[in-house]
């Protein structure tokens, strides 16, 4: 198992090959991508350095984030953004003051989740509300995964990241099937371009397990399908347009949340 110590050579090094490859394109969305992910990756690192609690405390503030975007692509009312915030962000803070309490504290925010449409006696959209709100809590409350997890978590976010561009480029290359209705963009050669790339990123990194190649091969697809679901159903090209060259966080980190799910499932 790797650290994140050692880690911080490969991310230098992905980091300025990737900027080089930019400015060869001269594509000013790919240069202002590099940048955001210049700026992103050493914060990222910088709490992943920090243990638990600077995990705590980075998975808390995306979760919140990400929170209030998927709130704006389901509609929700203030009130049931807030609360479904809080109950992501205590999921994370009890993943990492007191573990044992996490299924307690998942089951205390579904149940203050449910209370909001209940409560407001909103016989028209409680369904959907309710609905809306128990996804985003076992969508986002995954979250709390990454507290314990150390340097694996910044390893899978590296890896599925590296699926990912891998997928895109090869999948607009390469053709063929489309992937699924959801995406028509994207194809099953760049899927299992992007899964062996993946896959290679953890050997590389010394992460490669079974547990840990499924996650990446199969969650992290998966992850990017669920987010397109969701934005298709709410009529949305992004999940918010405050990221420069990225939309919103969620589109971000919505492969890393299926990918995470899995590997605690089969961890």
């Amino acid at each position: 198992m790797t650290t994140v110590a050692a880690l911080v050579p490969y991310l230098g090094g992905a980091l300025a090959a990737g900027g080089v490859a930019v400015a060869a394109t001269r594509r000013r969305e790919l240069m202002v991508r590099w940048c955001v992910w210049a700026l992103g990756v050493p914060l990222v690192t910088a709490a992943f350095w920090l243990g638990p609690p600077g995990i705590a405390v980075l998975a808390a503030m995306v979760g919140a984030v990400a929170v209030a975007e998927f709130g704006g692509l389901l509609r929700l009312g203030p009130v049931d953004r807030l609360v479904l915030g809080a109950a992501v962000v205590a999921l994370v803070l009890t993943a990492w003051l007191a573990p044992g309490e996490v299924p307690r504290v998942a089951a205390a925010g579904a149940l203050a989740i449910a209370g909001v449409p209940l409560l407001s006696g909103d016989a028209e959209h409680g369904l959907r509300r309710l609905g809306a709100g128990l996804l985003g809590l076992v969508w986002l409350g995954v979250l709390a995964g990454l507290v314990p997890s150390g340097a694996l978590g910044l390893v899978l976010f590296v890896a599925v990241s590296v699926a990912d561009i891998t997928a895109y480029a090869a999948g607009r290359r390469l053709g063929g099937p489309r992937l699924s209705p959801l995406s028509p963009a994207k194809r099953w050669s760049g899927t299992l371009a992007g899964a062996a790339t993946g896959v290679l990123t953890l050997a590389v990194l010394s992460c490669l397990t079974w547990q840990t190649a499924v996650a990446v091969a199969v969650g992290g697809p998966l992850g990017d399908l669920l987010e397109s679901m969701v934005k298709r159903g709410a009529r949305a090209k992004d999940a918010g347009r405050w990221l420069p060259g990225s939309g919103g966080l969620l589109d971000r980190i919505d492969s890393l949340l299926v990918a995470l799910a899995v590997l605690l499932v089969l961890g």
